[in-house]
């Protein structure tokens, strides 16, 4: 894999998100049941925020806010940043290492299509890795041949 594009295809294509007047015990809910640590914020059909289990734990656990009656828009990430389907894994794992963050929203054309984390990009760059490694391997020794006779 080498695009955003990809690694998106090898993923479900469901993009979860929650809108900026529901709670955080909402979200949290929702994180849990689907098992992913982020939410893209939807207000009017566009993303205008993320909320990541990072902001429960320090704009809501840490600071004593009470999940059920917090709203999302309150302890929101408001500066978000994107990737393209085009984007190259090589530089999307650069921005979340310079930004400090670990999940990225995927736009085309404006539109949502997805979200990357930092997990999706290594386990992707290990996949890349190993296949290169088998490839060498052959190259050297020569194809493993089986008989299964």
């Amino acid at each position: 894999m080498n695009t955003v594009r990809d690694l998106l295809n090898s993923k479900s294509g469901q993009v979860w998100t929650v809108q900026p007047d529901e709670t955080v015990l909402d979200a949290i809910r929702k994180m849990a049941e689907q098992n992913v640590g982020s939410l893209v914020v939807i207000a009017d059909g566009e993303p205008v925020g993320i909320f990541t289990e990072r902001h429960y734990a320090r704009e809501v656990f840490l600071k004593d806010r009470r999940a059920p009656t917090t709203l999302i828009r309150e302890v929101m990430e408001t500066r978000v940043f994107y990737t393209s389907p085009e984007q190259k894994i090589e530089e999307c794992m650069a921005i979340m290492t310079d930004k400090r963050i670990r999940h990225l929203p995927v736009l085309d054309n404006g539109k949502l299509v997805g979200v990357v984390s930092i997990g999706d990009l290594v386990k992707s760059r290990i996949a890349d890795q190993e296949f290169v490694i088998e490839q060498l391997t052959d190259y050297i020794h020569g194809p493993t041949l089986r008989s299964d006779t």
